[in-house]
């Protein structure tokens, strides 16, 4: 079967599927990935950007697992392949997906330069803006494989203190308390240094974190 034909396959289930939740998305993702191990990363890759391109797939976090879920697919992609798989990014949710499975782990693995990062932070796209500062959560968090990074994360964090884009300032607040269970005085320095200009929210967040362990403990949103 063709790269084509098997993103048309997975296209048609994906919208067959009687209720479309997170669970039974990643139940059939979960399948192809297992029928699909044996494929080379190249197939993968080419069936990822296939997936993406195609307008009826709403739930894009599908084609960056599959990427992500095989090993030697993830360790294929390159500045390339990330700025092709990053086309079309206009939600937090297809974000958060994009940053945590692609381009924060091929980030930390020196795949690619921290300039494309900071280029996204310079961006005037708000999603961009939003990936770069996402793209540090699997430096720092344990689960996702990271060891902790503060000067590679306080870069990014560094050049978005003044932005107060909502998207912006929540991911922000993120890469910093991610940050704070690794390296608790960097991220204390950084609020000190930055308070006069850091939104609110951040401050807020970050400083709950690091006094109670929880972001907001008498359960604010």
């Amino acid at each position: 079967m063709s790269v084509n034909e098997k993103a048309a396959e997975i296209i048609g289930r994906l919208c067959a599927l009687p209720v479309q939740n997170v669970p039974n998305l990643r139940a059939l993702r979960w399948e192809y990935s297992k029928q699909l191990a044996k494929s080379s990363p190249r197939t993968i890759l080419d069936l990822a950007f296939r997936l993406l391109d195609d307008p009826r797939l709403e739930f894009r976090f599908i084609a960056f697992e599959l990427v992500c879920h095989h090993r030697g697919a993830l360790a294929r992609v390159g500045p390339k392949e990330l700025l092709r798989l990053s086309r079309g990014l206009a939600s937090w949710g297809d974000v958060d997906a994009f940053a945590c499975y692609l381009s924060g782990p091929v980030w930390r693995e020196g795949q690619v330069s921290d300039k494309l990062i900071h280029q996204w932070a310079a961006s005037p796209d708000r999603w961009l803006r939003r990936t770069a500062l996402v793209s540090t959560v699997p430096l720092n968090n344990k689960a996702r494989g990271g060891q902790g990074n503060a000067v590679r994360t306080l870069e990014v964090c560094r050049a978005l203190v003044k932005d107060r884009d909502d998207m912006v300032v929540k991911a922000l607040s993120w890469a910093l308390r991610e940050l704070a269970k690794r390296d608790p005085g960097a991220v204390r320095t950084f609020l000190k240094e930055n308070k006069s200009v850091l939104a609110a929210r951040v401050l807020r967040e970050v400083r709950n974190k690091l006094t109670t362990g929880l972001k907001n403990p008498r359960g604010r949103a």
